[in-house]
């Protein structure tokens, strides 16, 4: 997975736009939310595609780095 940096900006300050989690950053979901999707079919187009780089983020242990990311780059 090769991410540029304002993709990684842009999914620090992803929120998931309906559900259980509505309005919460993507980052702070929980990963078995990512699974259930990936075995049950990502939402199609922007949100599934950043849902499924968030699960990567996640399965590698990344998440610090886009919390640091939301941070740093706040006024975006």
């Amino acid at each position: 997975m090769e991410l540029d940096g304002q993709l990684l900006i842009e999914l620090a300050h992803y929120k998931m736009p309906f559900g259980k989690y509505k309005n919460q950053y993507l980052v702070d979901l929980p990963e078995a939310y990512y699974v259930w999707f990936q075995h049950k079919g990502f939402p199609p187009g922007k949100l599934g595609s950043m849902m499924k780089q968030m699960l990567e983020i996640k399965v590698n242990g990344l998440e610090d780095m886009i919390r640091t990311i939301r941070r740093d780059f706040a006024n975006r």
